[in-house]
């Protein structure tokens, strides 16, 4: 993080529209010219730029703010703590009705040809959720009767390549699990 706060230029107009501190302080806590601070006092500069709340956003204390009034000399300090600045949420693209039925259909596909893979794997295949997947599997999905499998490769849900590298993961864990069986059936048997 820098020492400059957040839309400089803003939280200049706030700053002079809203406290006492001198042009000077303003200036070098927001990084400007203290003309261009003195234009903005004036209404020359920065006439279209809503003020910008700089307590509100964290970046300055109250106390802060009134300790630097009291006192010319002394600057502003940015206020070190991390902002919880969150991008915004990524929406989900709308889904045509037609291509609706594809994402179960696909999971379907899958269960019935390639019934090796774990629903995680047929999650990030497909794009789906594991609910989905296993109410799928378990023949209680809402629209059951009306499913009919489909390749996810010709719904261009994923690539062959993706489903080979599925299945090969799922062939090795299997392998694993099979010989971790046969280590504990070992360990097992000379008790006996």
């Amino acid at each position: 993080m820098t020492d400059k706060p957040f839309m400089p230029k803003a939280t200049a107009v706030w700053l002079v529209e809203n406290t006492k501190i001198s042009f000077k302080q303003i200036a070098a806590f927001c990084d400007l010219h203290e003309l261009e601070v003195k234009g903005i006092a004036d209404g020359d500069v920065a006439k279209g730029i809503k003020a910008y709340n700089p307590i509100l956003s964290g970046q300055l204390t109250r106390e802060e703010i009134e300790a630097s009034s009291k006192d010319i000399d002394r600057p502003l300090v940015l206020n070190k703590k991390v902002l919880d600045i969150k991008s915004e949420k990524k929406t989900n693209k709308y889904v045509p009705l037609s291509k609706r039925q594809d994402r179960p259909e696909a999971v379907l596909w899958l269960t019935k040809n390639c019934p090796q893979l774990a629903d995680s794997q047929i999650v990030k295949l497909v794009g789906s959720t594991k609910k989905t997947v296993e109410l799928i599997r378990n023949k209680r999905y809402w629209n059951s009767s009306n499913l009919s499998p489909k390749d996810p490769v010709v719904s261009n849900l994923c690539t062959q390549a993706d489903i080979k590298k599925a299945l090969e993961k799922a062939e090795r864990k299997a392998e694993r699990k099979r010989k971790e069986i046969e280590k504990q059936n070992k360990k097992i048997e000379p008790s006996i």
